[in-house]
């Protein structure tokens, strides 16, 4: 895998296709304040300032129905009072489920889970096809006919394995320098390229009535959801479109992960008194890293790397493989570098100074 440039990591992506209307109860609204009005200096010299910490590590929010992803972001953050934060793939508004939300030095390791697998359960919704691919769309295209199991596994095997798949005109997709969905919100007429995408697993769960089926994929990089709801209704010619949305596994982390919002707060309200510590909701930021090997290195090699310089490797325990590894120093994670031509070559150094994951995190459950 290539490492993208550190620059913007742990910024998080614009948001997708489904997020078009925003949950009033996040959003805080305050008038202008002036500045030149002595009162307010006054309240400002009377209130503590908040002061942003330096916490590192991942924490798998089981995200509700309602808010964005960008959102989400912007709680977690404000909960932890974190200096830096960014979410690993965007989910709806729509969906619910596991969003994870890298804290600090963990940003760099974002795309590792980008690039991972992701697995979704949902349910379509057959008869109408909605020009967002989901609930919160007009209606364009209706049907009488309705699939029956049989009809719809049938299909099933056309949308597994590499395909390719035209993204929903509601999507963040960039249509000469605009995003699809502000295009497609201004009326104009969004024509986007099929591009490929791998479909790992397709599973029809549950047939739960004449107009409702339940579905499992596992799927890579760049697949949307809706847009297998969409096409497969359109070849069983009823049309269709998602009505409940959840993601169950992004890269390494899985349901087990997931911490709901309410739980998030608690921990953090409790934390705030002294009775427990943030450091518990936290997972370690090599937690991203699962399927790249570690490479144990010396305190001297240590510093040389800490420095931007490679180290060459040589002796009977030398590597013989090439390619990315994340190396570390006493246990403790130190870089990601490349091996190649005999040297361990730094990419990206991390600086885990201040709050990370409990000891007992390291140890996934």
């Amino acid at each position: 895998m290539n490492i993208p440039p550190e620059t913007g990591a742990g910024i998080a992506p614009e948001v997708e296709a489904g997020e078009i209307r925003l949950n009033k109860s996040i959003e805080v609204r305050t008038p202008p304040r002036d500045n030149n009005d002595p009162r307010n200096k006054q309240r400002q010299g009377n209130q503590p300032r908040r002061d942003r910490r330096d916490i590192h590590g991942w924490v798998v929010l089981d995200k509700p129905i309602g808010m964005t992803s960008t959102q989400a972001v912007a709680v977690v953050k404000r909960l932890f009072q974190a200096k830096r934060a960014g979410h690993a793939g965007t989910l709806d508004p729509l969906a619910s489920g596991g969003l994870p939300i890298a804290l600090g030095e963990a940003t760099k390791t974002v795309p590792f889970v980008m690039d991972g697998r992701k697995r979704y359960r949902f349910t379509v919704c057959w008869g109408e096809e909605r020009d967002t691919d989901d609930t919160e769309g007009r209606v364009v295209h209706t049907s009488e006919l309705r699939p029956n199991a049989d009809a719809i596994q049938a299909l099933l095997p056309q949308f597994t394995g590499l395909i390719a798949q035209v993204p929903p005109r509601y999507s963040a997709i960039k249509v000469q320098g605009e995003r699809a969905y502000d295009l497609a919100r201004d009326g104009e007429v969004v024509e986007l390229a099929p591009r490929p995408v791998e479909i790992h697993e397709l599973t029809l769960v549950e047939q739960i009535d004449n107009s409702h089926s339940v579905f499992e994929a596992e799927c890579g990089k760049g697949t949307y959801v809706r847009a297998l709801a969409r096409d497969i209704g359109r070849l069983l010619g009823c049309y269709g479109h998602i009505c409940a949305l959840r993601r169950t596994l992004v890269g390494p982390f899985t349901e087990n992960d997931m911490i709901p919002l309410e739980q998030l707060e608690a921990l953090c309200n409790r934390a705030a008194s002294g009775e427990g510590s943030l450091a518990d909701a936290l997972l370690p930021v090599e937690t991203a890293l699962d399927d790249i090997p570690a490479l144990a290195v010396t305190r001297a090699d240590a510093a040389r790397l800490h420095r931007g310089q490679a180290v060459l490797l040589r002796g009977r325990d030398a590597p013989n493989s090439s390619g990315t590894v994340y190396v570390t120093v006493a246990g403790r994670l130190l870089a990601l570098a490349e091996i190649g031509n005999g040297e361990l070559i730094p990419k990206r150094v991390f600086n885990l100074t201040g709050l990370t994951a409990s000891t007992g995190r390291n140890e996934r459950d």
